[in-house]
């Protein structure tokens, strides 16, 4: 379960992640809080906020992905890490000075989703270089529970610092500083030990290269479409429960705190066993993506807030078994000097969906009451599972009849 922590560079990254990931899911409790407060619990304007953070994942994820193959991953990493520890420096120092407004979240949001279309391709290609093909299943689903471990214990622990202390600004603070834990590992990492991928030269036509690839490829596309549907409604799933919590179940800080730490209980246990699994199969990531449709779908009908609680453990699981288990097959399937451009794909399929689904899941909620949003998005989750499959097949089948054209026309004697 645990293989990949032998390998030292990789032990410097995973625990710097423990750290600074606790840090960004204190910081992402707090900012929800926060624009809650300043807008008197919008929930369209908690949908806005989300969509700030993921919009630019659209406007240019594939962009990021070929920065990834372009350039060396680790002091790209380091730039990433740094300029989003400024602005959580920069939004915690006007919040705890009382001058911050609706508009510098709203601006800090959209910044470090900028921040993260080139950060996010570059992380998780960065894995392969430091354990090799051998590992990366492993290294990923331990990724997963490094970042569920901090999904634990951050949403917790900010939700009693924002009692104990008064307000959401010290967390902003709190998540700067954690910044230097992950920076701190990725400058010591012994450079000799790592496995750098071939450096892309600038060219044109790279990006549709990288489309090219995985169009052509049913082991990359299916995954990648799946994922795109589940995750526009699981992505804002956090906002989901902050809905739940703070306006169907009335519950406070600290109450909103375990809400998001029960579901986190739950994609730690399925990222631990994601761990301990050689290579993912198509029946697991299709599987699990039914199995957070459904529970979805049953969490909105909860009547009692511990039945919630309940029901938010088995959503955590399945969500980060269709997560991990796709994002593995994705690199598993993919060539060294493809990768940056292929997971630039992934993290947009991933990320992108998501201000549709925030504003989704926001407009449904103030229309019909956060249990009917819930609900629905739920539905809509199932859908696109649905649809990813027979996209795929679809997909496939026009890609094989064009191959099957061209060869003809291009064999001795074919069409002319």
């Amino acid at each position: 379960m645990f293989r990949s922590l032998r390998i030292y560079n990789y032990r410097l990254f995973a625990s710097g992640g423990v750290v600074s990931n606790t840090g960004t899911w204190m910081q992402r409790t707090a900012q929800d809080l926060l624009i809650l407060d300043l807008t008197k619990g919008s929930a369209a304007a908690l949908g806005l906020a989300t969509t700030l953070q993921f919009m630019p994942q659209l406007l240019f994820g594939l962009w990021g992905g070929g920065l990834a193959d372009r350039y060396p991953k680790r002091p790209v990493l380091i730039i990433a890490q740094s300029i989003m520890g400024v602005l959580a420096l920069t939004l915690g120092l006007l919040v705890v000075t009382g001058t911050v407004a609706e508009w510098h979240v709203y601006a800090m949001a959209f910044v470090v989703g900028m921040v993260a279309c080139v950060e996010v391709p570059t992380r998780q290609s960065f894995v392969a270089e430091m354990v090799g093909k051998a590992d990366l299943p492993n290294a990923i689903a331990l990724n997963g529970s490094i970042f569920n471990l901090a999904r634990v214990v951050g949403p917790a622990l900010a939700g009693v610092l924002i009692y104990a202390l008064g307000g959401p600004g010290p967390i902003f603070l709190v998540n700067a500083v954690s910044f230097a834990a992950v920076i701190s590992g990725l400058i010591f990492m012994r450079k000799a030990e790592l496995n750098p991928s071939e450096r892309v030269p600038r060219a044109k036509g790279q990006l549709r290269e990288g489309l090219r690839y995985v169009l052509d490829r049913p082991e990359l596309l299916m995954p990648m479409l799946l994922i795109g549907f589940v995750s526009m409604f699981a992505q804002s799933f956090g906002m989901s429960i902050a809905l739940m919590a703070g306006t169907v179940f009335d519950a406070g800080a600290a109450s909103f705190g375990v809400a998001s730490s029960a579901f986190a209980i739950g994609a730690l246990a399925g990222a631990l066993l994601a761990a301990r699994r050689v290579k993912p199969s198509r029946k697991l990531i299709v599987g699990g993506a039914v199995s957070f449709a459904l529970l979805q779908m049953l969490s909105a009908l909860m009547p009692w807030y511990p039945l919630y609680l309940a029901a938010l453990i088995p959503a955590g699981m399945a969500m980060i078994t269709v997560n991990t288990a796709a994002n593995a097959a994705v690199q598993i399937a993919t060539s060294a000097e493809m990768r940056g451009r292929v997971m630039g794909i992934y993290v947009l399929v991933f990320t992108g969906g998501v201000p549709v689904g925030a504003t989704v899941l926001g407009w449904l909620a103030e229309l019909g009451g956060p249990r009917a949003g819930v609900m629905m998005t739920g539905v809509l989750t199932l859908a696109g599972v649905g649809l990813a499959t027979a996209l795929t097949k679809v997909i496939t089948r026009r890609r094989s009849s064009r191959a099957v054209v061209r060869g003809v026309a291009a064999a001795p004697g074919g069409a002319r």
